[in-house]
């Protein structure tokens, strides 16, 4: 986990990643005369967001669908990844004749602030010192992701989203609109989430935040000053990180205790293991296209998240007169955001009679079943879209409706 990122030095490295290093995402600025009001009672200004479009925006602006994206992935859903050269993380789902019909619908995906794909975050350069941000960047949270969404369609002259959708974090993203603006949300659909973050999940997020900090490269988070980067802790936060996001049966059936390239144990610690080399692949690979400052402000906006605390404690009066339609997802074998705890919020949107659906899906997936193929899931989003489009009444862009 020594290598460097390829043969640029660390600065250029940051700088790739701070300047979203893709010429084809669009970038908003808003000014220092307009600042973002944060929950923390600071401002972020001047602030910039980057996005991603995908298909045409119909005549009345009534076709728009926002997708929020989780934790570590960013506005890059469908389109090759500017440096992994991949496909985007929910190509499954977006695209001509897919369950987000890219024929029919206009997809926008923007980076959350706090990211650094191009969105103003901690590796941003903060105009008060010329410097990055670094730890002097302000803690956000999901809610103020929102806002700053919510200043993006503002720009964009959309003012109401036929559907916002995401999972993980990108499905709490859905729920904060779904609870902050309401008018503005005409469906929604969030998945593999939940209204407020477990004190299990925080905890796992806290070992990654100081697998992090005692990376003697992260510098009290001043590495970028310093041409250093923390990859090593970084590269561990996203191994511990990314076991919470399979199952045990996915784990065993690809990987059981098989070894990694020999025929017996080395009595050392090399990664005899076909698991234990998977997982530090998944660490190695991550460090290269993620900051990890980004990575402690993001987990922090995860474990905020409570949007039942910000209503009195009652979660049904977060939706109180909601005219939104929703379809929650969950997926059996996600022991992250666990079935039970979806239930909760189609209870609560039950409790003031919202229009809602829920549906949970059979897999042995575990919580990355979103991002994957599930037959199950596009037939539900698909159907749902389209069930929301006819009931707008929305004309797609060859003039023609459901």
């Amino acid at each position: 986990m020594n290598e460097t990122p390829g043969a640029e030095s660390f600065a250029d490295h940051a700088k790739r990643l701070a300047q979203g290093a893709n010429p084809q995402s669009d970038i908003v600025h808003f000014p220092e005369a307009e600042p973002l009001p944060l929950d923390s009672g600071s401002a972020l200004a001047p602030f910039s967001i980057a996005y991603q479009t995908y298909g045409t925006l119909n005549a009345d602006k009534s076709n728009l669908v926002l997708v929020c994206h989780a934790l570590t992935g960013d506005q890059h859903a469908a389109n090759l990844h500017p440096l992994t050269g991949k496909p985007g993380w929910w190509d499954t789902m977006i695209g001509p004749g897919k369950p987000i019909d890219t024929d029919r619908y206009f997809v926008l995906c923007p980076n959350v602030i706090g990211g650094c794909m191009g969105s103003t975050g901690p590796s941003s350069i903060n105009p008060a010192t010329g410097k990055p941000y670094g730890p002097d960047f302000p803690v956000i949270t999901v809610r103020d992701m929102v806002r700053a969404q919510a200043r993006l369609l503002d720009h964009l002259g959309i003012e109401q989203a036929l559907c916002v959708l995401g999972g993980s974090m990108g499905g709490m993203q859905v729920l904060e609109w779904a609870a902050t603006y309401k008018d503005r949300v005409f469906s929604a659909v969030p998945i593999a989430c939940a209204a407020r973050h477990s004190s299990q999940n925080i905890a796992f997020h806290e070992v990654g935040r100081q697998a992090v900090m005692a990376d003697p490269d992260w510098c009290q988070g001043r590495y970028l000053e310093e041409g250093k980067s923390p990859r090593k802790g970084l590269a561990v936060a996203r191994m511990a990180a990314h076991i919470t996001y399979l199952s045990d049966e996915t784990l065993h059936d690809k990987f059981g205790r098989n070894l990694q390239d020999r025929e017996k144990v080395t009595f050392g610690f090399d990664a005899d293991f076909q698991v234990e080399s998977y997982l530090r692949h998944q660490g190695m690979t991550f460090v290269d296209r993620f900051d990890a400052n980004a990575y402690l402000y993001i987990t922090r906006a995860m474990d905020y998240f409570d949007i039942a605390a910000d209503h009195g404690g009652v979660l049904a009066n977060a939706f109180a007169g909601t005219k939104t339609r929703f379809c929650l997802v969950s997926f059996t074998s996600d022991w992250l955001f666990p079935t039970e705890e979806s239930r909760e919020v189609v209870h609560a949107l039950n409790a003031v009679a919202a229009n809602v659906s829920f549906v949970e899906i059979e897999s042995n997936k575990g919580h990355d079943a979103f991002l994957l193929h599930e037959p199950e899931l596009f037939d539900a989003v698909r159907g749902f879209l389209t069930a929301a489009a006819r009931h707008r009444g929305v004309v797609f862009p060859d003039g023609g409706k459901v």
